[in-house]
């Protein structure tokens, strides 16, 4: 049987392509602060979603109104933002392989006043020697999929795929969360490629199902899972 989470390599996949995609949204925000950038999945209301998922799960686990949470591939921060206006106000760091997306996401933050409550930085998750801490909550909304189209493989000739759930390991404590929401990656994918000895996928949040040919589906499917 085909492996279907193996995806194909695209540019979507590459530092340079999201630096270029935030350059060009800097300048716009400079000529126009109230455009703060594209807001991926808004069209299946992803993002309030994932911020209605940890609000009505306040008290499950490590989901607290002042839990610490870390933003895999912020983009243009605008998760942590909503987060920020929906009554959190734990120690929130949003962190991006692209500088530029960092930049954006700063300048953002700064123009609106929440610079002292959410902190940005570039980073390669990947890299060994990256050791942000632990935290309550980890989220990702669309990073796996854009870097998954890296084709990027390691000395061990692992893909970013096989290695993501160690990533997320890392980060979280003990009772922590991961939120994740993809349109590449199906719910039963996406549990093939996170679930292990100690992450276990704990609920889903529920979006409208479409069908098309016979089969039932959705756009995007958003998972929690749980460190034990």
């Amino acid at each position: 049987m085909e492996d279907t989470s193996k995806l194909n390599t695209s540019k979507l996949g590459t530092k340079q392509y999201w630096d270029d995609f935030y350059s060009l949204e800097r300048e716009n925000f400079k000529e126009n602060p109230e455009d703060v950038g594209e807001c991926w999945f808004n069209d299946s209301d992803a993002e309030m979603r994932m911020v209605d998922f940890l609000n009505d799960n306040i008290g499950s686990y490590n989901i607290k109104s002042d839990s610490s949470i870390i933003d895999l591939g912020t983009g243009n921060g605008h998760l942590l933002f909503e987060l920020f206006e929906n009554d959190f106000d734990g120690s929130m760091l949003g962190v991006d392989y692209s500088e530029q997306s960092v930049n954006f996401a700063t300048e953002i933050a700064k123009n609106k006043g929440y610079n002292d409550s959410i902190k940005f930085e570039q980073a390669d998750i990947f890299q060994n020697n990256w050791n942000p801490g632990k935290f309550d909550i980890v989220l990702d909304k669309g990073t796996l999929d854009a870097i998954a189209l890296s084709g990027i493989k390691f000395d061990d000739g692992k893909t970013i795929v096989d290695i993501y759930s160690k990533v997320i390991e890392k980060l979280l404590d003990k009772d922590g969360v991961f939120l994740i929401t993809s349109c590449n990656f199906t719910e039963d994918e996406l549990t093939k490629i996170i679930q292990g000895d100690s992450l276990k996928k704990w609920d889903i949040v529920k979006y409208p199902v479409f069908e098309f040919g016979g089969v039932k589906g959705t756009t995007v499917c958003t998972v929690a899972f749980v460190k034990q």
